[in-house]
């Protein structure tokens, strides 16, 4: 249980008001470690001491700075990934209380108010554990190649001015930009299920490679690639490629495997419209193959 502080806490920096007789004097932290890629999980518990105005970032590195679980063992400090501290990079994606979150606007406040007794941190559960709190993403990332989320440039030269874009078609564009790879909707759709490819002892790298990425290739590429292919196919530049796109969308692991859970835009931490992506994106994907199929 959490030990809950006096009316008088000494350690209030100066300035900052009485401290409410129900705040935490010490969180207690349960977190799913795992030491290395293929090994068996397992539950570590850790004290840490309250401080005003935490995230889930900053009970990690005080877990860091202790290096003790709760009963006194020295143990390694908990991996996990971050980088921006401002929810832009995307990589600090996990389960926090069992919900896919970002660590960094996570505030502790708020999670014990959905549960006091403890914090509870997982790793995502769609990707390969590297250790602890940090995953393999590259099968995302592998998606956005797929459907080549990026605007063509061929060289570095200057090529003058692009195409006008309306004021309405930028309206439009930029919550899709947003995106920040984070993979909260990928953890919370129903479609996407974990691949976890081992490499064999007599496979070289260039092998595991190649059979990896024909594994990724074959399982449905997830609402944020199909989003992506959307943002890009609307835009004047990027429309040169969008065959390119729209055989990715159609292809095995496309936009045909979309259940309409719609879990993905409950959970972006953008709120990115997830779900009117997808739809722009069957519709265009029913007129490609229409005229497609015309064509010939």
């Amino acid at each position: 249980m959490i030990q809950r502080a006096d009316s008088g806490h000494d350690n209030l920096p100066t300035g900052q008001g009485a401290v409410p007789a129900d705040t935490p004097r010490t969180i207690h932290v349960r977190v799913l470690r795992q030491d290395a890629p293929g090994e068996e999980s397992y539950w570590e518990r850790h004290a840490v001491p309250y401080e005003p105005n935490m995230n889930v970032i900053s009970v990690l590195q005080r877990i860091a700075e202790r290096a003790r679980a709760e009963d006194g063992r020295e143990v390694p400090p908990v991996a996990w990934d971050c980088s921006c501290l401002e929810e832009v990079c995307g990589s600090c994606t996990m389960l926090v209380n069992g919900r896919t979150r970002m660590a960094c606007s996570a505030l502790v406040d708020r999670l014990l108010e959905e549960n006091p007794s403890e914090i509870e941190l997982r790793p995502m559960s769609k990707f390969p554990v590297v250790r602890d709190l940090k995953v393999d993403r590259g099968r995302l990332f592998r998606a956005l190649e797929r459907v080549k989320a990026w605007v063509p440039v061929d060289g570095s030269y200057d090529h003058g001015p692009g195409p006008r874009i309306s004021p309405e078609e930028q309206e439009e564009a930029y919550p899709l930009s947003e995106c920040m790879s984070c993979g909260c909707c990928l953890e919370a759709c129903p479609q996407y299920t974990r691949i976890e490819i081992v490499q064999r002892e007599d496979e070289s790298d260039v092998d595991f490679a190649r059979r990896r990425a024909a594994a990724y290739d074959k399982a449905f590429l997830g609402a944020h690639a199909v989003s992506q292919a959307v943002l890009f196919n609307s835009h004047p530049t990027g429309r040169m490629i969008a065959d390119e796109r729209m055989t990715a969308l159609t292809s095995a692991g496309g936009i045909q495997m979309c259940g309409n859970a719609q879990n993905c835009v409950a959970v972006c931490p953008k709120h990115i419209p997830l779900t009117r992506s997808i739809a722009r994106a069957g519709r265009a994907a029913t007129m490609w193959a229409i005229r497609k199929l015309f064509d010939r």
